[in-house]
């Protein structure tokens, strides 16, 4: 049995995240501490004690979600935990790339610091939109996409699971889009809360900010195997920082990665962080293909004690 570490992206955050690690294990706390000293400024207690309308902040947002995952992360080492394969759902993949040795922690965390500013700051506030269409199948949203593409920005930001598919673009587009959801197919479209068009073309002048601050990073060849949202598929040593620039505004195949590790024989999956999303869209992904897996989800303390590697 292949055992795979998965990692959430930005939307898991909630307030007090982590806590239970820092108090209770000093590898966790040393994360944390890092974090603090690297950012010049208390992330964990932004993580701890909110306010959560500063969590949410998107370049607040993305440290905070990586910090706690990569503290839990080391807990989980700590007792000897390990994985065949890793991936991460988008800002997710950074702390893939910790696990797999590729990126060091001080500059992961004021990366995605930089990566979450860029992104916030790509698209003029109200401009962009997303939803998430339910229900629907891939060659619905596509045509749903085409017929609306005359109109504006629209396109497929992440692939999340069978039947979840996030659309992303501008405002009115994604709006018309939500209006006509049903007429394609799909169960329920509903507006996301957030606060910029992610993974769509009209982010890409926050990946080539990025690009400029990866030409200065040190990236190692992965220890492991380690798979790109962008390809669904192992990246290689050369291409990441190439696939992390075009992460910013490309599609996130999640639903294919999956697929591809169920296909190389993973069946058993360890989501380490906050929330629990990812968990319910390898669910769904597994029973499509009719294959038994195991999930746990590693997000307070007490989930330790449940954990098993079978």
């Amino acid at each position: 049995m292949k055992t795979a570490f998965v990692f959430p992206g930005q939307g898991a955050q909630y307030i007090g995240m982590g806590k239970e690690f820092y108090d209770n294990f000093n590898v966790a706390k040393n994360v944390f501490d890092m974090a603090d000293k690297e950012l010049e400024m208390k992330i964990s207690d932004v993580c701890f004690n909110g306010p959560i309308e500063e969590l949410s902040l998107t370049e607040i947002t993305q440290p905070a979600i990586l910090t706690t995952s990569y503290a839990i992360l080391k807990v989980l080492q700590e007792k000897g935990l390990k994985a065949d394969v890793t991936a991460g759902l988008s800002l997710g993949e950074y702390n893939a790339l910790l696990y797999s040795g590729s990126l060091n922690f001080s500059d992961a965390v004021k990366l995605v610091k930089k990566r979450g500013k860029y992104m916030q700051e790509a698209v003029p506030e109200g401009r962009g939109k997303m939803a998430a269409l339910i229900g629907m199948s891939i060659e619905d949203v596509n045509k749903l996409i085409c017929d609306l593409s005359n109109d504006g920005v629209i396109e497929a930001a992440n692939y999340n699971c069978p039947g979840q598919i996030v659309i992303s673009g501008e405002k009115y587009v994604i709006e018309k889009a939500v209006e006509l959801a049903k007429e394609y197919g799909a169960k329920k479209a509903v507006l996301l809360p957030v606060s910029a068009p992610f993974h769509s073309s009209l982010l890409k002048p926050a990946g080539e900010k990025l690009k400029g601050d990866l030409e200065n990073i040190t990236i190692k060849k992965p220890n492991i195997d380690l798979i790109s949202n962008v390809t669904a598929d192992v990246i290689k040593e050369e291409d990441i920082k190439k696939l992390l620039v075009k992460q910013v505004y490309n599609s996130v195949y999640w639903e294919q990665s999956i697929e591809k590790m169920l296909n190389d024989g993973v069946t058993n999956f360890i989501e380490i962080g906050p929330g629990k999303s990812l968990s319910a869209f390898i669910k769904k992904t597994a029973k499509k293909h009719k294959i038994n897996i195991d999930i746990q989800n590693i997000e307070r303390v007490s989930d330790l004690e449940k954990l098993s590697i079978k």
